[in-house]
């Protein structure tokens, strides 16, 4: 056999089409005729929501790269130029896929009295309806554009609806002309239409067509199709330069929506001349433009589930567990002193952790509250008890002004906490803050203490509802004063020798957590068992890789539970054929980081905000935590980590050719959409659900504890 090389290209997967390779899998979820049919909607939606930043960001970036001169190659092999090459092709593919699913689910929404339809399929009182809508709601909000030498060509904002129009003049018919009409943000995308006995819908952007005419006064009107241009969203700082970050990033908001154009979508029966004029005016190659068999932008599907009250063509509802103390506890700080607590969202309700931050602003014996807001909801609980809370105590918020798309509504948390008197921070000079911290500081009756949160998901009620993710409530004086440590890195930039017993990045988390892996292969070289089960969102970074790889050749049985992109090649004989990478795409978005090494029998799990990513590792700050609680180790081992590890419903195996197949079908011969007659299918997300809500998975028992462990008090949330 040849000598393994580990920096091979060969062994490392691109990161832009492993991404669309999980793309792909939400896709799937929209074909899945096992889901309910309005959900499969809502994952049609979400695909095109997600290809819609891909281009923003990533196609951007990379058109930004060339346009710079750079071609440099990454760990793959492949150059910019060969990337753009495969994406060009890739993702025309998996848009001509999305319209496919989009055509078979439109009848089977009609067969359930869920209708969009066209203009040629109204009936007399839609068109009534639609004649009426026309005139009194949008066309006070159009503004038709004719371009010639006196009205230059309209500036198209990022994702704006369009409709471009070829005009003929009545009085001088040689000449055609261009037209523009923006579609309205102010109105929906989708319009409800009147009826009794059906759902039904017509896009805007029809409706904008159907009025076109009484527009353009002195036109004909040769042909018309909507139009969307996807622009570079990417925001260019020089922190170094800035005199005021919060300054800088809202004026570089501005320039977004005007970035250049990276895309193109359009009717695909839309006139060539009309394809052609746009496609000048916006500079852009032929295969930026996407010519598609249906309406312009899928993600305005969501407006669809949104508005129609059917819970039989939607996931069951379930209550989420909420959290209990035990008798001798009279509030959560008193519980925290004799153990720590573990939720898992969510399954477990999010309340307690609004509650941890709500609470400690209303006692008076909490002295101060510090937080880390990366990205929150917009009705957030957490911010109004921030700034209610600094009228009576110290209160610090290191606010992340740059995480992406969610800027400006953190500008205006910001200048509002800090007009309400609390100490506002916006991190560090060249890197992001993307842990999700809270500590208090509170007087008990034996003296002074500190309590904090630890979460693997941003401080968002409304995500938490649809993310799987972790919190850990904690008063260890250890994990507490390191907490404590981490803020202060955040808000003065002191570097502390040592966060032990936490990994911080971009300190010392890649190190520790590499160390963490060679152990692994240090106690399989002496002949222990080594274990890895890592949890995240994706898996990138070359230095990781390769302590994967030095671990799976010394024996180390490895299971990767990566959702998103992954760069390992798994299966690789005598390098990688040790390790294993499955990606669950279902009803809630996997968001949990969890990291469990088997020590030889001394097992230790860490959560946080984690990826193994490069930006995660050296451009943000992140922390990981241990779970020290033997009882809260056992439960993510054996009620999580071995519930996706089983999942043979919603899993995909990664195979060595970088395909995706789902877990229950072969490595070789015929593949299927479904699963063989007389599987036993199991849903790790379905499980964690019944355990919610006190029932028992059908065949499974995950939550029996092994003899000797300690049990879980009769309702206790731990």
């Amino acid at each position: 056999m040849a000598r393994i090389t580990l920096e091979n290209p060969e062994y490392y997967l691109n990161r832009d089409t492993s991404w669309l390779a999980f793309n792909g899998r939400v896709l799937e979820e929209a074909e899945d005729e096992g889901n309910p049919l309005l959900e499969r909607l809502k994952f049609l939606a979400i695909s095109a929501s997600n290809l819609d930043e891909f281009f923003e960001i990533r196609v951007a970036a990379m058109m930004q790269q060339i346009e710079d001169g750079y071609n440099e190659a990454g760990p793959d092999g492949l150059t910019l130029a060969d990337k753009r090459e495969i994406l060009a092709r890739l993702t025309h593919k998996f848009v001509d896929e999305q319209y496919e699913c989009w055509n078979a689910l439109r009848p089977a929404l009609a067969g359930n009295g869920i209708r969009v339809l066209g203009l040629h399929e109204l009936d007399a009182d839609a068109r009534r309806f639609v004649d009426v809508y026309c005139e009194k709601e949008l066309d006070p909000l159009l503004t038709p554009v004719t371009v010639d030498p006196t009205h230059p060509f309209p500036r198209v904002i990022n994702k704006a609806l369009c409709l471009g129009l070829l005009l003929r003049r009545r009085r001088r018919s040689a000449l055609t002309y261009t037209g523009v009409v923006s579609v309205p943000r102010a109105l929906p995308r989708l319009v409800r239409l009147p009826s009794d006995t059906t759902t039904d819908f017509i896009f805007l952007a029809d409706l904008v067509a159907h009025h076109a005419q009484h527009m353009y006064h002195g036109y004909d009107i040769v042909s018309s199709a909507p139009f969307r241009v996807t622009r570079n969203s990417n925001l260019y700082l020089q922190e170094e330069e800035a005199r005021n970050l919060l300054e800088s990033v809202r004026a570089e908001l501005h320039n977004r929506r005007k970035g250049d154009a990276v895309r193109m979508e359009i009717e695909a029966d839309a006139d060539p001349e009309i394809i052609d004029r746009l496609r000048t005016v916006f500079e852009l190659d032929p295969w930026q433009v996407f010519p598609v068999n249906g309406p312009v932008n899928l993600s305005r599907l969501f407006n669809v589930y949104d508005q129609t009250p059917r819970p039989d063509l939607k996931y069951r509802p379930f209550a989420p567990r909420e959290l209990r103390l035990t008798a001798k506890s009279q509030n959560l700080f008193e519980e925290l002193r004799r153990h720590d607590v573990l939720l898992h969202h969510p399954f477990d309700s999010y309340d307690a952790v609004v509650s941890f931050i709500e609470s400690a602003a209303e006692d008076e014996h909490v002295l101060s509250i510090k937080q880390t807001l990366y990205r929150t909801s917009e009705h957030s609980a957490i911010v109004p008890s921030l700034m209610d809370a600094a009228s009576r105590k110290e209160v610090t918020a290191v606010v992340e002004l740059k995480a992406r798309f969610d800027e400006a509504s953190n500008i205006r948390w910001a200048r509002d906490m800090e007009d309400a008197g609390v100490q506002v921070f916006h991190g560090l000079v060249g890197l992001k803050t993307h842990c999700k911290l809270s500590l208090l500081v509170r007087r008990d009756p034996d003296g002074v203490r500190s309590y904090a949160h630890i979460g693997t998901g941003n401080y968002n009620a409304t995500t938490a509802r649809i993310y799987t993710d972790l919190s850990l409530f904690t008063a260890n004086p250890e994990v507490t004063r390191a907490v404590h440590d981490v803020f202060s890195f955040l808000t003065a930039y002191a570097e502390n020798p040592s966060y032990d017993p936490l990994l911080v990045a971009p300190l010392d988390l890649a190190e520790k957590t590499i160390a963490l892996i060679d152990r692994e292969a240090d106690h399989a070289r002496q002949g222990r068992a080594g274990r890895i089960i890592a949890k995240m969102n994706a898996l990138l970074d070359k230095n990781m890789i390769q302590a994967l790889y030095r671990a799976s050749q010394a024996g180390v049985e490895i299971d990767l539970i990566v959702r998103g992109i992954c760069a390992l090649r798994p299966g690789v004989r005598g390098l990688s054929d040790r390790i294993r990478v499955r990606s669950i795409v279902g009803r809630f978005l996997e968001h949990s980081r969890i990291y469990y090494f088997g020590n030889g029998g001394e097992e230790e799990i860490y959560i946080g905000s984690a990826d193994w990513m490069p930006r995660n590792l050296y451009e943000r700050v992140e922390v990981l935590a241990p779970l020290r609680d033997e009882f809260l180790r056992e439960r993510v081992r054996r009620e999580i980590l071995d519930a996706y590890l089983a999942d043979n419903r919603k899993a995909r195996i990664l195979l060595r050719d970088a395909t995706y197949i789902r877990a229950w079908q072969p490595l070789h011969g015929k593949r299927t959409r479904k699963p063989p007659a007389g599987a036993a299918a199991f849903s790790a997300q379905d499980y964690l659900i019944s355990v919610a809500e006190g029932k028992q998975a059908a065949g499974f028992a995950l939550l029996q504890p092994p003899a000797g462990k300690r049990k879980a008090p009769a309702g206790r949330v731990r």
